[in-house]
């Protein structure tokens, strides 16, 4: 970070010419954003974020999962990183990747970091995590206990709220498989 690497990084990421390179340079900045705030601050200072959504669909599995930790990292460090990294469109990239056969370990990442963008004080706004509901009624048919134990907080999240945060989880059709 001190020595001012992260653009280049970023610049690296974006580059469909060279997926072992964008792979390589995702992987560095999921490090970085996984450290102190002040960390995942520079990274968000680099302008990696809009980077990372635009390379969920890079069609590359290892580039995706890469990018899926990244953003999972960056919302688990704050809610305003977890704003941020919702306003930016993450979420609707990573529930277009949630398919039955997907890679386990990045069914795991995806679920992981849904689940940290529902999740913190004060809670996102329904109307920004509720679009992840089908995504998650996929997920809680998964036989992985990882993942159905990051989707089981994710619908947790969700419905710690009023009754109409209540009544959004309920006629989304999830509650059947709990």
């Amino acid at each position: 970070i001190e020595l001012g690497v992260l653009p280049r990084r970023v610049e690296f990421s974006s580059d469909p010419s060279s997926p072992e390179l964008q792979f390589e340079a995702m992987w560095a900045l999921t490090n970085v954003a996984s450290g102190t705030t002040d960390d995942t601050a520079a990274v968000v200072a680099a302008n990696a974020v809009p980077v990372m959504v635009s390379m969920l669909s890079a069609g590359v599995t290892d580039v995706v999962e890469q990018a899926v930790w990244a953003l999972g990292n960056i919302s688990g460090d704050s809610t305003p990183f977890r704003d941020l990294v919702l306003e930016a469109g993450a979420l609707h990239g990573l529930c277009l990747l949630v398919t039955p056969g997907q890679k386990l370990s990045l069914t795991r990442n995806l679920t992981w970091t849904i689940s940290n963008f529902c999740r913190g004080r004060p809670r996102p706004a329904l109307e920004r995590v509720s679009p992840a509901l089908p995504s998650l009624s996929l997920l809680l048919h998964s036989e992985d206990e990882e993942v159905l134990t990051h989707a089981c907080w994710a619908v947790s999240y969700i419905s710690d709220g009023d009754n109409t945060d209540i009544r959004a989880v309920v006629d989304s059709g999830v509650v059947g498989r709990l």
